[in-house]
């Protein structure tokens, strides 16, 4: 049995113990849970549990009950919650935004803007981040830059997901289980051991089967058998022990292992779709996809351990932790040929063409804070801590291009040996003026480094026929192809000067060769010495109709090509270095015991980094970190409203985001041989040439009404404009022109992924009914419009001085305003709960990232409406 196997039978194994336990206590019912919560919710945004009344800032906390009550069971769906909030999927990477800040750049050269944390700890690669989704305390979103607390990378804020902690002298647990439509289904169940009075042990599982509701429209054979993007199949794990042996001493422990598998989470293209049928996104339906190629398929696999020691020495504390963790992604993408739209001939589509995209992620982080604090019956409240960061990842990427009608074209970026750095130390504090002042400060020095050694660029071949005619098409990705990526046997292409080495070397790209790939066969004979023309194969699929092997011109080709000419990816090695100083100052004032007003000054900064290198190219090697400075205001307010406790918070807000990271395209093939000298080839680089403002405002309100009612309404007003920023406008690349571009100024444009107004309200009710207790709750989110890149559906001038507008050529990129519906009600009887629960209930189709370049709009979406029944026995 393989290892997945076992530990797949292993959480069954649990899932189902815990449901036969039989009920020997009983916790607090879900209503009470989400009672208490709506009374008091407890955060850690300064490091110390606290009321979130109690803290200057935005940091909204949901707690387990709630979020399953929402309907909110993967971690995209919480931005239904928190205005504000953006989470997107790009190819299994969790893309996190906040207040319109946020980072793009998932690969290996980039870093998040929001900070993801698994119990205050930091996670440096969110993939995977989903998988830890389940058995859980609460979940934190701290709005705002939290450089000085939190450090690396919480320039817009963090993201903190708190795990339910095993309790002491209680055996008890809970199992639930669910169905869905669309036949999706799943289970999770937690079971906690006490081992004495000191000790106690909790395990959890997790696992899910679902469809995101995409369609495969292809109607030729294979493609039409091919599953859809967004099926998956999820498990996890988890093991916490928690050990305090006297009222000082506190050490736990949580390992986790989790598993994605699935067909990916790839977006598609409605370039083509958009400039055919002459419609809006909005229009169309951008799920049902045109796939053609090899299946989709994807695995992740992760886990990790932390570790934390906790001492009280009386006047002050002292903390440990550590943190180890894995991952190791694969991906497949299901590729296609764009989505239908009204008048398109399916029929038409090539169906065989296997140009696709391989990813593959490595990563091993270890991540070690101390940090000694002054307790909370201090009047100056203090932290003082070092933080260590070390990762190592191994990235791999290959796109193929199949067919081609002539000179074929692939490209890869692999680097086997990537290693990110940093160190910081930090002291922040709180002081009390009097017992209604306080004042607080906060500096943190951080310094980071970077490096990576591989290989980056296209693999090419241009193929000769008889009358040295152009060219042979060469075939790669075919039925049951993969690629080597990290299983290269050789990474150094420094000394490959020859089209034998350069044969080999594209030869080692492949780990498996395709049922019908051709480029073995086409240039093995070039790799072994045999025959420096390579071997001619003369085939429908790849002669393009007029190319013949030569036979009389040239007659010396012994049964090669007229000539081969071949290119390979080129040398990488990248190397930064920076360091920042984040601070922030504040002052609170309550004006009674249900009363604060506060203003606060804060930093946040996101690390740099370097670009891909060739050879005379002038791309700046590094690229500096991000900064953020913020201006703050607000009030927390409690109140007594319809002889109940209610809440209105309400925060003011300003943003100077310098420094800022826009993607550029410059010149990596420049031809100084031609006066004046012209440039052959462009690429895409990060740079440090934008700087934007962000103002706006955020308000709380939550009420208990008569008749169990409760209202919890979460509305953010958020103005963003860039204020410096000119780049290439990609979308009009002319690859007639060497792939140059008109440059586009930027300034006035919103910041994508920006909605002016978000608003989350959430209606519940809950009143005896029989022998039980049932509840309800609505909770609506409406999000106005918003773009999806930076260019704002901006005109396209062309180089030739043409105007279009950015609809007429396929680059439509506003988001219109939409408003999101979940549902869910529920009836508790003793331990024994039933649910109904509808996730997008108005089953609004939302892009919610796009990557738009030359003929690329690529969406990727929310989730489709789900709905089903859930079961839960606690005991």
């Amino acid at each position: 049995m393989t290892r997945g196997k076992l530990t797949r039978a292993a959480l069954f194994a649990l899932l189902s113990t815990a449901a036969t336990i039989p009920a020997h206590a009983q916790t607090a019912t879900a209503t009470d849970g989400a009672s208490k919560d709506r009374d008091e919710i407890i955060v850690t945004a300064n490091r110390r549990e606290e009321n979130s009344q109690d803290v200057s800032g935005v940091v909204q906390a949901l707690g387990a009950d709630q979020l399953r009550q929402d309907g909110i069971a993967e971690l995209r769906q919480l931005q239904v919650a928190v205005p504000g909030l953006s989470i997107a999927n790009q190819e299994g990477n969790v893309e996190i935004f906040i207040r319109g800040v946020g980072s793009a750049n998932n690969t290996e050269l980039g870093d998040p803007g929001a900070a993801p944390h698994l119990n205050g700890t930091y996670i440096p690669r969110p993939r995977g981040l989903g998988l830890m989704f389940y058995d859980l305390e609460r979940v934190e979103v701290n709005k705002g830059p939290q450089g000085t607390l939190y450090g690396r990378n919480a320039l817009a804020g963090t993201l903190n997901i708190i795990t339910a902690k095993p309790r002491f002298g209680e055996f008890s647990g809970y199992a639930q289980a669910e169905i869905a439509n669309r036949s999706s289904y799943g289970a999770e169940g937690a079971l906690n051991i006490p081992l004495g009075e000191t000790l106690a042990l909790r395990a959890a599982g997790y696992y899910i089967n679902r469809d995101y509701g995409f369609k495969n429209v292809s109607t030729g054979a294979p493609a039409s058998g091919l599953k859809p993007a967004g099926l998956e199949e999820n498990y996890a794990g988890r093991l916490s022990l928690l050990w305090e042996p006297d009222d000082r001493l506190s050490i736990s422990i949580v390992g986790d292992y989790g598993k994605e598998t699935g067909t990916g989470y790839p977006g598609a293209n409605i370039f083509s779709a958009v400039v055919a049928s002459g419609l809006r996104p909005d229009k169309l339906n951008l799920k049902h996809v045109v796939y053609r190629g090899l299946q989709g398929d994807m695995e992740n696999e992760l886990w990790g351990i932390q570790g934390k020691i906790n001492y009280d020495f009386g006047g002050f504390g002292a903390e440990l932790t550590g943190s180890y963790r894995s991952v190791d992604f694969y991906q497949v993408n299901a590729s296609s040929d764009g989505i239908d739209y009204p008048g398109r001939d399916l029929s038409a589509v090539q169906y065989d063409n296997f140009s696709g995209n391989f990813w593959q992620t490595k990563s091993k982080s270890q991540v070690y804070e101390a940090r000694i604090f002054a307790n909370d019956d201090q009047r100056f409240r203090w932290n003082l801590g070092g933080f260590y960061f070390n990762e190592d990842q191994a990235v791999g990427y290959l796109a193929l291009a199949d067919r081609g009608y002539c000179c074929y074209s692939a490209t890869e970026f692999t680097m086997p040996d990537v290693k990110g750095e940093s160190y910081a130390f930090y002291a922040d504090g709180t002081f009390d003026v009097t017992d209604r002042l306080r004042f607080l400060a906060g500096i943190r020095y951080t310094e980071e480094k970077k490096s990576r050694y591989g290989i980056g660029g296209n693999w090419a071949l241009t193929l000769g026929g008889e009358n040295f005619d152009c060219c042979f098409a060469t075939r790669v990705g075919t039925e049951g192809f993969r690629p080597a990526l990290l299983d290269r046997p050789n990474f150094d292409v420094s000394n490959i000067t020859t089209p034998q080495g350069m044969a080999q070397f594209l030869i080692e790209g492949i780990k498996t060769p395709g049922l019908r790939d051709t480029l073995i066969a086409q240039i093995g004979s070039i790799a072994d010495g045999t025959n420096p023309n390579g071997t001619c194969i003369d085939r429908p699929d790849i002669d393009n109709g007029f190319v013949n092997c030569p036979a009389l011109n040239p007659s010396n080709t012994n049964g090669g090509f007229s000539y081969a000419n071949l290119t390979i990816p080129g040398q990488q090695i990248g190397r930064s270095k920076f360091d920042y100083i984040d601070w922030r100052i504040g002052v609170e004032y309550d004006i009674d015991d249900d009363h604060m007003l506060y203003a606060k000054v804060s930093t946040g900064h996101k690390s740099g980094g370097f670009n891909d290198s060739f050879n005379g190219s002038p791309i700046p090697e590094t690229f500096s970190p991000e900064k953020l400075l913020v201006y703050e205001i607000g009030s927390r307010n409690s109140f007594d409203a319809f002889g109940r406790r209610a809440i209105f918070n309400l925060t003011g807000f300003y943003y100077d985001y310098t420094n800022q990271v826009f993607q550029d395209l410059t010149c990596i093939n420049l031809d100084e041989t031609q006066n004046p000298p012209v440039c052959n080839g462009y690429s895409l680089v990060n740079r440090n040439i934008g700087a934007s403002r962000i103002y706006g405002a955020e308000a709380e309100l939550r009420f208990k009404l008569p008749g169990n009612f409760g209202l919890d309404i979460n509305a953010a007003y958020l103005d963003t404009k860039i204020t410096r920023g000119t780049v290439a406008d990609a979308r009009a690349q002319d690859f007639g022109a060497g792939g140059n571009s008109p440059l586009i100024s930027l300034v006035g444009n919103r910041l994508p992924l920006a909605s002016k107004m978000n608003v989350s309200a959430r209606l519940s009710q809950w009143f005896d009914a029989g022998p039980g207790r049932l509840d309800w709750q609505a909770l609506l989110n409406y999000r106005s419009s918003y773009f999806l890149s930076q260019f704002n559906e901006d005109d396209i001038v062309f180089l030739d001085g043409t105007r279009q507008s950015a609809f007429e050529a396929g680059f439509p990129d506003r988001q219109k305003g939409y408003v999101t519906l979940n549902l869910g009600i529920g009836y508790t009887i003793d331990n024994f709960r039933l649910e109904a629960w509808a996730s997008n209930f108005l089953n609004e189709e939302v892009s919610q990232k796009a990557l738009v370049g030359s003929s690329l709009n690529i969406r990727f979406l929310n989730d489709a409406r789900s709905y089903g029944l859930r079961a839960r026995v606690s005991f």
